[in-house]
Formats: C-alpha cells, structure tokens, sequence
C-alpha cells in the first residue's frame, strides 16, 4: 500500500507543478517575430515551429519568415526535412540557422561490401525503406517493392497464398540462363533456387524485420559481383537495436479477410440446356447427357478466406551492445478451397563493439518454418469448363463406388482387369473442381537457418585501415508429400502416394580490407577482397499408386514405382577491389573490378573478369550554381561496366554426365543389376554471358529538398547469349545442345519523382512518382544469323505441343509468333481464315509473324501519403501500357462444335465466345485475334490510420488502421487479370493467361502497439 502511495504521489506531484508552471507561463505571452535560413543564407520554406511540450505552432512563409505567440521562457522547436532541429529559447526577435542534416543529406547507402554516402554515389542504387503507413497485406518481401522502385517490375505468381514473384530489374537480360536478380539479406548472397514448400529467398524473411531495400541497377553498382550481377542485386538489410536505448516491446499484428475479385463469366444452367437443344436438339446423347442441376462450379471451389499476421519484437542496447529478437507468425488461407500458407519465423541480431569501438561483431540468424496445402491449379479452368447442369454429389452407385460420390464423366473400367471396378473416370473429359481439391492432398513443409557473422576491426596502429570478415550459411530443406485418392478423376483406380524432398545449404565467406583517407581536397577509399561460395543441392522423391485388392492380377502390388535421387554442387570463388576517389567533394570517380572462378564452366573458360567505372559532378557544389535557388541538389553520374552470369540451369553443363532411368529401364546384360543410363548433351565450350552496361543520370533536388528527382538513361547489351541450338546428328548425346551463341539488348530511360506539396503544423502530403521505359531487342541467335531462324516458346493450351511465341533477331524476347486474323465486314473474325502475307498463295507456317510483346513498354507507380494529426491515408498506383497477353482462356474454349463430345461428355463455354460461334476448324488458335492489350492502371492498396501516444491513458503508443489490397484494375483486356505471370519447368511463363491462381481482394484491420 506505501508503494502505491508513493506511485500516487509520484505522478500528482509532477502534474501540479506542471499546471502551475503553465498558469505562470499563460501570463507572460510575447509576440515571437522570426526568419528561419539555410547554412548558405536561403530562406527555408515551410520550416515547422513548435512550442516544446505544446500542440501551438505555425510554419514559415515563402521568406523564411513566422510570427507566433509563446509563453515567455519557453522553448522553440525548429524542424524541417533534411535539415537538424534545433531547440532554441524564445525571444520577441529570432533569426535561426538550421544546418544540414548529415543523416538524410551524407545517409549511408549499402552497397556491395560496404556503404556509401548517399550524395557520393556515382552509380544507379535505389533505396528505400518500407513504408508502414502505405502497404496492405505483405506476406513476402516482395510486396513491398511492387511499383515503389523505377526499374524493378515485381509481378506475383498469382493469389497462391505465400507463392513467389517474378522480379525484373531493368528488362531481363538472357534467353535460357536465369533473369532473376542476385538477392542478398544481411551479406549473405542467396541463390534463386528454393526447396519445396518455399517459393524464392524472399519467402525465408519476415517482412517485419526488414530495414531498407537497396537496388542495384547499373553495373558500375553491380559488378563488384561479377558474374551474378546482370540481372541486378536487390540488398536487404533488417532491423536492428540501437546501444545503450532501454528495452523496449513492439506488437504488429493484422486479421484479414479475402474474397474472389471477379470470376469468368460461363453460361448457366438454363442458358447451357438452350444451347444444347439448339446445336443437337432434344432427341441427342447430349441432351440425354444434361443433369438436373444449377451448379456455380466456380462458387464452389472459391471462398471467403480469413487470415493473420502477428509480429512481436523485442530490442534495445546494453552499453556497447544493441540487440533485437523478433517472432512472427502468418496463417494465410486461400481464396481456393484447401490452399493455405502458415509460417513462424524468428530472428535474432546482436551487434557489440569492443577496444572503444575498433572491434565490432554483427550477428544476424534468422529461423523459418513454414507449412503449406496446395490447391490443385487446374481447377480454376476446369470450373470454367464443367457442365453447369451437373450436381456437385451424386448418390448413383457408380459414383458412390468409384468417386466417392461425386459426379464425374465416366467410361468403361474394363480395361483395369478388375471385376469389382467397371467404370473409371473418361480422361478425355473435365474432372470435377470440387472432387479434384477434396481427393488430392498436397502439403509442403519447407524449414529454414539463415544466418552470418560478421568482425569489423579498425586497426589500432592505423585507424583508417580496417579489416571486414562475414562468414554466412542458409540451411533449408523441404518436404512436399501429394496423396491423390483412388476415387478421384486423375488417379481413379489406383491413387498416388508420394513425396519429394530437397535439401540444400549455401556457405559463404568474404572478407575485405578497406583504407579511407582525407589528404586535404583528396579523399581517397580502397577496398580490396576475397570471397567463396559453396551451393549444395541434394533431392530425393517416391511415388507409386497401388492395384485395389480386387485386382485379378496384382492384388495391392505397387503400380508405377518412381524413385529418383539426385544431388549437384557448384563452387564460386572471387577476387574483388574498389576504388572511391573523391576531388573536392565535388568531382567523384568509383572503379571496380572482380574476377570470378566457377566451377560450373570447362577449365579453360572458367575465370572472367568484370571491371567497372564511374564519374560524378555535384554541380551544386560549384560556384557558378550556389546562387541559383532553383535547384537545393543536382548532380551527374556516368557510369560503364560489364557483369556476368553463371546462374546457366545446370552444374554439369560441360563435360558428360548420365541419369539413371526410370525403375523399370533395365537391360540383362550379364554384370549388375543391370540398371542402364541416358547421356545428357554438354558442351564444354559453354562461358559466361557477358553484359555491358552504359549508365548516364542526373539527380536533382528543389525547394531546400522538398521535391527530389533521377532520372536514368541506360543501354545494356549480353553477349555469349546461351540459347539452345540444333547440332550435327551424332555429335553429341542429343540434337540441341546450350551455346553462347546470341546477344541481347536492352535500352531504357528511368524517372523517379519524390515531393512534399504540403508541409504544415499538422497536415502533411508525400508523394511519390517512378517512370520506367524499356526496349528490348534480340541482335544475334545463332553463329551464323540465319534469316527466318527463330526459337518457339510459350506453350498454349489448344492442339498438342502448340507454341504462340518465338525469339528471334530484330525482336523482343518472347514475342508473339502467330498468323495474322483476317475479318468480315463487321470486324468478326473469320475462323481459320489468315492473312497470305508473303503472297505465294498458300497460308502456311511462312505466313506467320511477330506480333506484340508480353513485357510493357512504359510502367509507372504513384504513392500518396496524407497525414492530418493523429490520422493518416495512404494509396499505391500501378500502371502498365502496352503490354500484350495471349488469352489461353479464350482460344481453348473457343470451339461451340465441341460442346458434346462422342465419348459422351459435355463442356461449358466462357460467354465471351459465343459471338464468334467457331467450331474448331484448323488452326484458329495461333490468331493475333487472341494477342490482346492488356494495359492497366492498378490500386495496389488504401490505407487509413490513427495513431496514438497513449493507450487508455498507459504508456502504450502505436497505430490503428485498416487497408483494402488489390482495390481495382481498370483494363482494356477481356480476360480476369491482365497481370500473368506463370512459373513452368524451366523458367517463368509470361504473357500467356492460363489457369492463373486469381488474385483476391483483401480487406484488413491492424494494430501495432509501443511499449
């Protein structure tokens, strides 16, 4: 009771005195009259003035100038952007000098092995921090860069809850050799490949512990990492405690709700049985065929998916060592039946400091389990697809006995050699959505250590020399088992059982040696290293179905046994320097140079070396521009470098290597077990490609910084561009074998626009604009730059093995290669009817041509941040114009003569085919009629928050606030989402629209608390 007491006394006593003081001050108000300058004697425009410990305060005008009323003796806050606040006691007559904050004007950005001070670089580095005012829901890292960064286009693999992204920085720059950026989080060089249950290294951090994204676009940025840089280097840096702060308690929490945006608009039932009656009448096998029922196939496989995300984090700072531990937690559910993503992820960073700061330790590990059900992809069309006049369950004994009562297309079972098991399910036909996702159970769990240890030590006998060693490893396996019941339509009968695991570890060590000296107007930083890397990739899978115990042969013997088992290595070992020499602190040159040794090319072409140099100008620094006020920053960068690539898909790629075949392929051949072995084609002159970058940018800044700008021009060209090419029979194991044998161009121009257009005491706008163009151009293909030569890709659904795109010279990558569609007077098309455009009389394979592209031509984003008080309201835009996709969904279901078929099935139709009325003659789908634009303007996500300084009256701060995600797409294109983007065996599926798992809209509250 005393205690309390005491506590009582303590707080009353301090408010009393308080109110007293603030009566005495209330008394004695003056008339403040003022200017507030920069160092250089300009006026700061809209400079904050604030009563300290009070809510009274005004701003300054276009002079400089303010006038406010403040109790005598008080103390006068002076704040603005990039600028220190300064405290300062009130007088009737002010003149206030604030000086330039060395934290936002000189702020360190990470780069490759080291920093940078912001206004020193000379290359193309974004960095941005993550806004946590303006985001929505954010599993993955990835969320947080799409439309923020110019350059960078992050595309999500669709709504699979915890799924992937396809990240593109600056156009990619090879044909069958990786285009994914060289991702690095907290020093240690990540590889892109994940394990099951994992979709790429960005999945292995929590969102919630990330500090600051760096881009590394052009190579005099990139190429102190060689030959994994062409693609760009995204650094992640996370959070850390601060020394000596007090402990302190932090909660992040969200509960979200998502639904299905939109769905494909297909014929009802009642619409369906007139069309039926109409195409083959009511004494027909199809109409006998229709069923009773008005089943939504699509409502049936979608729901209303509710999920969280909970974050705790706990940090601070003993004397000389800050610390950090975080928890989190995500349960994200599908929008599609039995999807689900669940993760817990923890981390934990220490960074102490020894000898008075020369010794500094930085220990970062980081855990990661996650657990995933995945729905079966092909659902989303076979909802499309299923006859709306069929029920969901059936009670017929043959659905009761072979499908688990589900309705399902059947056939004759006669073929299974099992008296108990007549009808099985008719392969040719549409299988049930709602069974395909109860029958099939697919889960991953994938478990993750990441972690590094770095040792700064500035030498005591000379502090401008210091020594920086990280030594990393990431540790990951993962677990994909698939159950598929033997009463479902794929694996009727005998059912699949198995699983798949890969294990995998990545080891790294780098260390540096660094030497920074000030000589007068010289200034001088050498860094010189050495790095190694291993990458171990080891899997193993079984599947196999089982013969039912009625089996007049193998009664519950095995059916189908798969095992593999496989492993591959691969070994980097570099050499790197890098020289920052600055003259005047006006005139900045950077070169640097690696030279890389992989193991995944032949001896004699195994090393490469990737040199790089830069200039900058701060010509805001000379004095013909210190008196120009209309620029508060400008500066000139040029960069050249050349990087490379080795990411090429295999480790084996160059000498001969075999496979064991499949169980089953086996040969007596007297010795053994008789276990035969297929070659896989190399090519041991296979060596890196190589891409030169040529990087010209101009920075600049207005009103004391209240509008900051880039802009960038560059030209990227790979050469050694590996493509697969056709061979002399004979010569190797196979007829196409990887070869350096193209190049590649890509040239673009990149604008990004920050600007405050309000600043005043409580309400404040931040805006944010990014620009980016790009033009891609394939130059060379094959040695000999045949005319007409060309590589198919992008495989459609309609007829077998049908391509739609093609790379060839004089042509964007993956461009579309189709026939040009020929149309009637009132613009319909004409089925199977095509442009004869080399006019020899005959419409063949000749006649097609290159039509449009997957990537777009220009992409935009556009941020808004609006604060009023307490509140705030925060947007994210993203456009993208003229970028062209094929629509898979319309070409495959475009044949109206096919909605009965003789084997006694019946499809539906997407209504957006109804018009055209084919009916599958020739080759209808390889049109440019199905090329579509698919231009959009995106609202990513609306956020409206409140924030508070005390919790029902406790020492709790933080910020309430609900978001809506993925809010509207406004689009010319006919299909669901004109954002595709598939990842397939091999690579990354774009511009084809095909069974795209839909993205959802999401609604969300959240809370984040400060204790």
């Amino acid at each position: 009771m005393k205690q309390v007491n005491l506590r009582i006394l303590r707080t009353i006593l301090p408010l009393l005195l308080g109110m007293f003081l603030s009566i005495g001050a209330f008394a004695q108000q003056i008339s403040i009259r003022g200017h507030v300058k920069d160092v250089t004697g300009e006026p700061i425009i809209g400079a904050n003035i604030l009563v300290k410990g009070t809510s009274n305060g005004t701003i300054t005008d276009f002079d400089g100038n303010f006038v406010l009323n403040a109790p005598q003796n008080s103390i006068l806050v002076f704040s603005f952007v990039g600028y220190k606040s300064a405290e300062i006691p009130a007088t009737r007559s002010m003149v206030v000098t604030l000086q330039d904050d060395a934290v936002m004007l000189e702020e360190a950005v990470v780069i490759g092995y080291g920093t940078v001070k912001k206004n020193d670089a000379t290359g193309s580095v974004t960095a941005i921090k993550p806004d946590k005012l303006n985001r929505g829901l954010t599993t993955n890292a990835q969320d947080l860069m799409a439309g923020k960064i110019a350059g960078v286009n992050v595309v999500s693999n669709g709504g699979t809850p915890g799924g992937g992204a396809t990240i593109r920085i600056r156009g990619g720059s090879s044909l069958s050799a990786s285009n994914d950026p060289l991702i690095i989080i907290d020093g240690l060089a990540m590889d892109n490949d994940g394990v099951k249950g994992l979709a790429n290294p960005l999945s292995m951090v929590n969102p919630n512990d990330i500090e600051t994204f760096t881009v590394l676009k052009d190579a005099s940025a990139t190429a102190i990492y060689g030959s994994r840089a062409s693609n760009g280097v995204i650094i992640i840096t996370t959070k850390k405690g601060s020394a000596g702060a007090a402990p302190s308690v932090a909660y992040d929490g969200n509960v979200s709700m998502s639904n299905v945006k939109e769905t494909l608009d297909v014929l009802n039932a009642s619409d369906y049985r007139k069309w039926i009656v109409a195409l083959y009448g009511e004494d027909s096998d199809a109409y006998r065929a229709l069923g009773n029922s008005n089943t939504d196939w699509q409502d049936e496989i979608y729901r209303t998916a509710l999920s969280t995300d909970h974050n705790l984090t706990i940090s601070g700072g003993l004397k000389n060592m800050p610390y950090r531990v975080s928890l989190g937690y995500t349960n994200q559910n599908g929008i599609i039946e039995t999807s689900k993503f669940e993760r817990y992820t923890a981390s934990v960073n220490v960074a102490p400091s020894f000898l008075d700061g020369y010794l500094k330790l930085n220990g970062n590990l980081k855990a990661m389990l996650a657990k995933s059900r995945y729905a079966d992809g092909g659902v989303v069309g076979a909802a499309a697809r299923f006859d709306p006049t069929q029920s969901v369950y059936s009670s017929d004994d043959v659905y009761k006995n072979y499908f688990g009562g589900y309705f399902q297309w059947t056939t004759s079972g006669t073929a299974l050699n099992d008296p108990n098991w007549t009808r099985t399910f008719n392969s040719l036909a549409p299988a049930n959505p709602v069974s395909t996702l109860e029958m099939k159970d697919d889960r991953a769990t994938s478990k993750s250590l990441v972690g590094n240890l770095e040792v700064d030590y500035k030498f005591h006998f000379l502090p401008d020399l210091r020594l920086h060693m990280n030594g990393g490893m990431d540790l990951s396996t993962g677990k994909q088992t698939t159950d598929i019941n033997p009463y479902s339509a794929s694996n009727n009968y005998y059912g699949s059982y198995g699983w798949e695991k890969i294990d995998k570890y990545n080891l790294s060590f780098n260390s540096y040696l660094q030497y920074t000296k000030q000589l007068n107007i010289h200034n001088f930083d050498v860094m010189g290293g050495y790095e190694w890397q291993h990458f171990h990739r080891e899997g193993s899978s079984r599947y196999n179905g089982y013969y039912q115990s009625t089996h007049t042969e193998k009664p519950g013997e095995a059916y189908n046994l798969t095992t593999k088992e496989w492993a591959s290595e691969n070994f980097l070992v570099s050499f790197f320097g890098r020289l920052n020499y600055s003259l005047l602190d006006r005139y900045l040159f950077t070169a640097t140079v690696r030279h890389d040794g992989s193991s995944r090319f032949h001896k004699d072409n195994r090393w490469g070396t990737f040199p790089s140099f830069a200039l900058g100008w701060k010509i805001k620094e000379e004095a013909f521009m210190k008196d120009v006020d209309l620029f508060s920053d400008l500066k000139l960068r040029l960069g050249y470098g050349i990087t490379g690539q080795q990411n090429i898909g295999s480790d084996y790629a160059y000498f001969a290597s075999y496979n064991a075949n499949k169980d089953g392929a086996y040969y007596p051949i007297g010795y053994g077990n008789g276990e035969t072995y297929r070659p896989n084609a190399y090519n041991k002159n296979l060596k890196w490609e190589k891409t030169t970058t040529y990087n010209a940018g101009l920075d600049f800044g207005f009103l004391n910084g209240r509008i900051t700008a880039s802009a960038d021009y560059y030209f990227r060209k790979t050469d050694d561009l590996l493509n697969y090419v056709y061979v002399a029979a004979g010569t190797n194991f196979k007829n196409q074998v990887n070869a350096n044998v193209g190049s590649l161009e890509n040239k673009g121009f990149e604008l990004t626009i920050n600007a405050k257009p309000i600043v005043e005491k409580d309400l404040t706008w931040d805006v944010g604009f990014n620009l980016t163009y790009n033009k891609n151009e394939i130059t060379k293909l094959t040695s000999g730059d045949g005319e007409g030569y060309y590589v198919t890709t992008g495989g459609i659904s309609a007829g077998t093995g049908n391509t739609v795109q093609a790379h060839a010279v004089g042509h964007p990558a993956s461009s579309f290669y189709v026939y040009q569609q020929v149309y009637d007077k009132n613009g319909k098309p004409i089925e199977n009817l095509f442009v004869d455009r080399n006019g020899d009389g005959v419409v063949n394979e000749s006649d097609k041509y290159f039509y449009k592209k997957p990537t777009a031509d220009v992409l935009m984003g556009f941020t808004s941040k609006l604060i009023y008080k307490a509140w705030d309201l925060s947007f994210s835009l993203r456009a993208s114009f003229n970028n062209y996709v094929y629509n898979d969904v319309e070409s495959s279901n475009s044949d109206m003569g096919t909605l009965y078929a003789p084997s006694n099935f019946l499809v539906n139709r997407p209504t957006m085919v109804l018009a055209n009325n084919f009916q599958g003659t020739g080759n209808y789908y390889m049109s440019d009629y199905y090329v579509q634009n698919a231009s959009f303007l995106k609202c990513d996500n609306i956020t409206l928050g409140y924030s508070f300084k005390k919790l029902f009256g406790l020492g709790v701060s933080g910020r309430a606030y609900a978001a809506v995600s993925n809010v509207f797409t406004i689009t010319d294109y006919k299909g669901l989402d004109p954002e595709v983007s598939r990842t397939v065996t091999g690579g990354v599926d774009m511009g084809i629209d095909r069974d795209i798992y839909p993205r959802p809209l999401v609604s969300l509250i959240g809370l984040s608390l400060n204790f």
